[in-house]
């Protein structure tokens, strides 16, 4: 089933206080003109640095195990690129949350929509195949402004922020779908719906298999698009928003894929590596502004040892 959006006193808990005054300062902020925004968020990026230095660093180990061609000025240029991003990122989010949907159409154009009409033509569902990028929040409300999506995702473990982002990602009529609930995925698909999945992360050994990410050999990748695919029968399609920085133009991008074509196939293996070599070009499009602050690499084969320390 869809997440419930109901609110309640208990959200109003003194425990919770600093949660909705985070959300209000946002709210505030993003009123500001985008280029403010833009101007500010990088600079707080930088910032962050001072203060998540276990972050950084396990950015900068991604970089260097995915990259190892890169010198470390290359690298180390790549890290500071990324921190600039999070923290545009962080107004990206209270844009997608609290912006109009007029203000929000004058930022972005989109790139392949008749791929997304002649999939929504069969009637069979479509797989939207996304990646963790630091728009991802605001990729999420410009798709639901373009055509009617829902979404896969991990309930927040605070319930006031579990309230406010659903609710906030819910206004371009989307619906969140729990990423456990794979049975109510197929029977949605199986109807007609487009759903979106990022199966991009470490999800640990069970429903994994380990396939080459970059140029680390075996990382642990999700079965979950070839399955889903194959129990819904539904056509597959990457969908990545970039923000278009140094360009003419609008500010941000929203490029679809075509279909996949002989996508699920009999081996599984062979699905889930040719799932990380798309997911590849779609980093490469902007890898600055990709997460590489989570720990891609830390399940490992029995017996590696561990890539963070």
């Amino acid at each position: 089933m869809y997440a419930k959006n109901f609110f309640s006193l208990h959200l109003l808990h003194p425990k919770y206080f600093l949660t909705w005054f985070g959300v209000f300062i946002l709210f505030l902020l993003v009123q500001l003109p985008y280029s403010w925004l833009l101007f500010l968020g990088k600079r707080l990026g930088l910032l962050s640095r001072f203060f998540v230095k276990r972050r950084v660093s396990i950015i900068k180990r991604n970089l260097e195990l995915c990259f190892p061609d890169k010198n470390q000025h290359e690298i180390n240029k790549l890290v500071m690129d990324n921190l600039s991003s999070l923290g545009v990122a962080l107004f990206e989010t209270g844009m997608a949350w609290f912006w109009s949907d007029r203000r929000l159409k004058n930022l972005f154009e989109v790139q392949g929509i008749s791929n997304f009409t002649d999939a929504n033509e069969k009637n069979a569902g479509i797989l939207l195949i996304g990646i963790h990028s630091m728009s991802l929040e605001l990729g999420g409300r410009i798709m639901g402004l373009c055509f009617p999506v829902n979404a896969m995702y991990r309930p927040h473990n605070n319930k006031a922020m579990e309230y406010i982002q659903t609710k906030a990602r819910c206004r371009s009529d989307k619906g969140m779908i729990d990423r456990r609930n794979l049975k109510f995925m197929v029977m949605e698909l199986k109807k007609g719906k487009a759903i979106w999945f990022a199966p991009d992360q470490d999800f640990g050994l069970k429903g994994t298999t380990f396939s080459p990410f970059f140029c680390v050999e075996k990382t642990s990748t999700s079965k979950g698009v070839a399955i889903l695919a194959k129990l819904s029968g539904a056509p597959s399609l990457t969908v990545t928003l970039v923000r278009n920085e140094n360009k003419t133009g609008k500010q941000y991008s929203l490029i679809i894929g075509k279909e996949l074509t002989d996508y699920p196939s009999e081996n599984i293996q062979n699905d889930t590596d040719r799932m990380n070599k798309l997911i590849e070009t779609e980093i490469m499009r902007a890898p600055e502004q990709y997460l590489w602050a989570h720990r891609r690499f830390k399940t490992r084969p029995s017996g590696e040892a561990s890539f963070y320390h």
